[in-house]
């Protein structure tokens, strides 16, 4: 039984980044084997364990074979006989496909390190094409890695399932779990360069083709998110995010600023009425925090002082309540909203 550290910890290292996730492969033992040392055992389709102590995933070396379409068309055959270099095999890119001995000695059968040296995404085998997840999967780790290409003839492989529609054959949750990588990446537009590099728009970025520059400086993530979605119609909005099942919290910050945003963003150059209307289908009068996320989007945008107009907001709040006015019904929300324009209109004066 031989233990060897894989993967993105192996690639990250050699890259001098910080390895905060370590996955280890078993050479030469058996599920058994693993429950005897006190490994607790949680994978279901093919024996994963984690350590009793330090809880990082030992996989047992296995090898996989195709036989349905998807990304979980596979069956999986482990046992002792299963080589390192067979486990490593069915890895995507050659600079995953590396792993480290418990020595620290270094084995890398498919030129893994002069691809990382040379800034390659290269497929380890034609084996890459089995899994249509691993198009995302490539054009991610561009956005990640800075100043990382796909090799051509990897290029021109996902060129090939692409014009094949094997993307169609994916959920979109999973394309979201890959996606949202994305978000945080240091150069996301790295993504999209590479889905117009091999064509891979459908069925699920359609929406966002030729709506470029991507780059979106320093945002947070549903930021990042609603930057894009700002060049679309509210309709290919909520198409986008029914295709790669975005959550609900990313598709409602996206809408907000897709309706709201021109209007608060230059809040002292338009209508009390329309600022008002606006900050109430925010919710901002109910409590002006429900204008932080979006004020914090806009100013990063670089859009008319918006700390200003949630300091004036949380002011019309103070000054303005129901218990004010003789009415009720549709009449009290007229009124409510009237007085909240007056003191709107006031702040824009002073400014």
């Amino acid at each position: 039984m031989k233990t060897y550290l894989v993967g993105g910890a192996v690639r990250d290292g050699l890259l001098g980044k910080p390895v905060t996730d370590r996955d280890w492969v078993v050479v030469g033992a058996t599920p058994q084997t693993m429950k005897n040392l006190g490994y607790v055992q949680v994978g279901a389709d093919f024996p994963v364990f984690l350590h009793p102590e330090t809880k990082e995933e030992y996989a047992l070396a296995r090898k996989e074979r195709k036989v349905a379409a998807g990304h979980r068309g596979f069956t999986t055959e482990f046992s002792p006989d299963v080589t390192l270099e067979e486990d490593l095999a069915r890895r995507d890119l050659t600079i995953n496909a590396m792993a480290q001995a418990e020595d620290g000695a270094l084995i890398d059968p498919f030129g893994g390190r002069r691809d990382l040296a040379d800034g390659l995404l290269r497929a380890v085998t034609e084996a890459f094409r089995e899994d249509p997840l691993r198009i995302f999967r490539v054009a991610r780790f561009a956005a990640q890695l800075t100043g990382f290409r796909v090799e051509g003839s990897t290029r021109n492989m996902m060129r090939d399932m692409c014009a094949q529609g094997v993307l169609s054959e994916l959920p979109g949750e999973r394309v979201w779990q890959e996606f949202r990588k994305v978000l945080e990446a240091p150069l996301p537009e790295r993504f999209f360069e590479v889905l117009e590099e091999v064509d891979a728009w459908v069925p699920f970025f359609v929406e966002l083709r030729g709506k470029g520059p991507f780059d979106v400086g320093e945002m947070w993530l549903q930021e990042r998110f609603a930057f894009w979605c700002e060049r679309l119609a509210e309709a290919e909005v909520k198409r986008l995010c029914k295709n790669i099942k975005a959550p609900n919290a990313y598709r409602d910050f996206a809408l907000q600023v897709h309706r709201y945003g021109e209007v608060l963003g230059c809040w002292m150059d338009r209508s009390a009425e329309e600022v008002a209307e606006a900050v109430g289908a925010c919710k901002g009068f109910h409590d002006a925090e429900h204008l932080a996320p979006l004020v914090g989007y806009l100013t990063r945008k670089g859009a008319q002082d918006q700390r200003s107009l949630l300091t004036l907001i949380r002011r019309v709040n103070d000054a303005v309540s129901a218990d004010q006015f003789a009415v009720k019904g549709r009449a009290l929300g007229e009124a409510l909203m009237s007085a909240r324009a007056e003191h709107i209109a006031a702040g824009q004066r002073r400014r």
